[in-house]
């Protein structure tokens, strides 16, 4: 149920269908409990507020505009059984909802968004206004209070949207609505200067004068007050043509500060080196084509920092490239091996802790995938190391290794669980968005193979918001997918793939979508279709084979099946085994699936969240 104040008061059902209210005073009744925000207004006072006189019988008159209303609200509850919206408690009576179309302008207009998330939230809110708030009941006390906070709300969004408009280089769009504002509302300053600066913008300087001089007209002759001094200086200004009116565009600022760092900072400086790391950070973040020379040009960087021979400084480049990492496969393992080959190199040279705990991150993140031990042990010394140094984000480095060295056999959703959840408190208290994002990421997989779906939800849904605001696009690729694998479809999988076209991360690409596939037929007793598998071929080949009943090349490819390596996809590749072998009746590799996967007898072949074979005990 729907509920509306601005404009006549009303109510909708699921469907969108208007409820009937009957009378007047049933929807005085409904209002009056709306303005009370969900506290109780006791039976006495809504008489008070429905009759100047009482008449007798009131109070009965209210219990049955009461009842009345909970049959329209609530039509299909049971005699006898309580009201769930409009509840008695006490002596009177409260509205138990959220959905009020005035609750939900409030906050588009209190949203603290960047300009263009925060021009379609307040479009969408003062979208919703049909006429004046509480129209029905513009001469009642009650309700003058309310009406007056919710008018001085829309003013205030209306030039919320011309500024976001502005801040977008949109100020012919901001003119026709501003022009209409300061007429109907001449008192409000704010929107003349908003106005004059729309039509500057738009290269009408004259008639941005000329709505100065209105202004100021109309204040001094309406108002008797002389115009404040944010439209006297606007005016000087506009007179001057001063540069600062002028929208300033983000490329223009990285064009003028790039070309000073040019000038100042020497073509050969060591300086460039470190600064070129900072912003490839910046570039792996944003997809595509930005992480795939992030990639290539890091390894550069490395190189020539080691070129210099300068090992401070080659710690410095090699540790500086904390870019969060979710996925358990390299995108490029030649080029991980040669940054782990140079952070070994550098760590004996290095004597400061925050140092050596970034190259040991380093060396933790970029083995992924590898069953050495030494990736696990670099990944515990340098948690152990930064927990000892007073650097919240060293620590979330030292963590992302520390997960990616914990898929190294099946059952240890717990443990990731807990790095995911270290990760978002240790960012919300100290405002480290990337490594919140990871945190979320992590559990999104964690509770996937925890079969705790609801929360899964909840992570999918927070870093998606987190990425909405701060332009992540890489994530919507796992949240996709994510929602995929729990729709379980093919065409569901297939349009999530579309989204890895471009997006740089060939690691997580190749093979991925075959995968899902096969998965989801294995799930189904369907045949696997005979494809390319990339590096997933060892474990699906046996099941591509007996899909053409071709028993004994399948016992063979079975036979030849190695032990998945470690990663996300590990209990899966793994229940892939045992299928196969169990079809084939082979009981040597039947063991080896048993003995692997029993870890995991409690949780899901899911702890991708890209895919999944349902419970790990249904293989068991």
């Amino acid at each position: 149920m729907e509920f509306g104040v601005l404009g006549a008061v009303m109510a909708w059902d699921d469907d969108g269908h208007p409820v009937v209210l009957k009378g007047p005073r049933h929807r005085a009744v409904l209002a009056r409990l709306i303005v009370a925000r969900g506290r109780v207004v006791p039976a006495t006072r809504l008489v008070d507020d429905l009759w100047i006189d009482p008449p007798d019988g009131a109070l009965s008159a209210v219990r049955t505009f009461v009842a009345a209303l909970r049959r329209a609200l609530e039509p299909e509850r049971t005699p006898r059984t309580p009201a769930r919206l409009l509840v008695t408690e006490g002596p009177g009576y409260a509205l138990r909802t959220d959905a009020v179309d005035a609750w939900r302008f409030e906050k588009a207009v209190a949203a603290t968004l960047p300009a263009d998330e925060l021009l379609p939230v307040l479009t969408e809110g003062l979208a919703l206004w049909r006429g004046p708030a509480y129209a029905d009941f513009a001469d009642e006390d009650w309700a003058q209070g309310e009406r007056s906070r919710l008018n001085e709300l829309r003013l205030r969004a209306v030039e919320r949207q011309a500024e976001a408009r502005l801040a977008l280089g949109l100020a012919a769009e901001a003119v026709p609505e501003l022009d209409a504002h300061v007429t109907e509302h001449p008192w409000r300053e704010q929107a003349w200067r908003l106005l004059a600066l729309a039509l500057y913008r738009t290269g009408r300087q004259g008639d941005a004068l000329a709505v100065l001089r209105r202004a100021r007209s109309m204040l001094i002759d309406q108002l008797g007050v002389d115009p404040g001094a944010a439209l006297s200086r606007l005016e000087t200004d506009i007179l001057n043509q001063a540069e600062h009116l002028e929208r300033v565009s983000a490329g223009r600022v990285w064009e003028e500060a790039a070309a000073a760092y040019d000038r100042t900072v020497g073509a050969g400086a060591r300086a460039r080196l470190e600064s070129t790391v900072g912003l490839l950070r910046n570039l792996a973040v944003t997809g595509g084509g930005g992480l795939e020379a992030a990639r290539r040009h890091r390894l550069a960087a490395v190189t020539a920092a080691e070129e210099l021979g300068d090992p401070e400084l080659t710690a410095r480049v090699i540790g500086a490239y904390d870019v969060p990492a979710i996925w358990t496969r390299s995108d490029d393992e030649a080029q991980a091996a040669a940054i782990v080959a140079a952070a070994e190199r550098t760590l004996p040279t290095q004597q400061h802790p925050a140092a050596r705990a970034r190259l040991l991150a380093t060396i933790a993140l970029e083995s992924r995938g590898s069953t050495a031990p030494r990736a696990l042990a670099a990944a515990r010394e340098a948690e152990k190391i930064a927990r000892g140094l007073d650097d919240p984000g060293l620590l979330g480095f030292a963590l992302n290794g520390v997960f990616m060295q914990t898929c190294y056999r099946a059952g240890l959703a717990a443990q990731r669980d807990a790095i995911g959840a270290e990760l978002i408190d240790l960012s919300e208290r100290h405002g480290l968005l990337t490594w919140e994002v990871l945190g979320h990421l992590i559990r999104l997989q964690t509770c996937s193979a925890l079969d705790d779906f609801p929360s899964a939800d909840h992570h999918a849904a927070a870093v998606d918001a987190l990425a909405t605001s701060h332009e992540l696009p890489l994530v919507g690729v796992f949240t996709a997918w994510y929602r995929a694998m729990r729709r379980d479809t093919s065409d569901a999988y297939r349009h999530a793939a579309t989204l890895l076209d471009g997006a740089g991360m060939p690691g997580l690409q190749e093979g991925l979508l075959p995968l899902a596939l096969a998965c989801h037929h294995v799930r189904r007793g369907q045949p696997v279709a005979d494809v390319d598998y990339g590096p997933y071929d060892p474990w699906t080949r046996p099941l591509v084979l007996l899909s053409q009943d071709r028993r004994a090349q399948a016992a063979q490819a079975l036979r030849d099946t190695p032990e998945p390596p470690p990663g996300l996809l590990l209990e899966a590749l793994w229940c892939l085994t045992a299928h196969a072998a169990r079809a084939l009746d082979h009981q040597q590799s039947l063991a080896r699936a048993r003995a692997a996967l029993t870890p995991a007898a409690a949780e899901h072949a899911a702890g991708s969240a890209l895919l999944t074979l349902g419970p790990v005990a249904d293989y068991l």
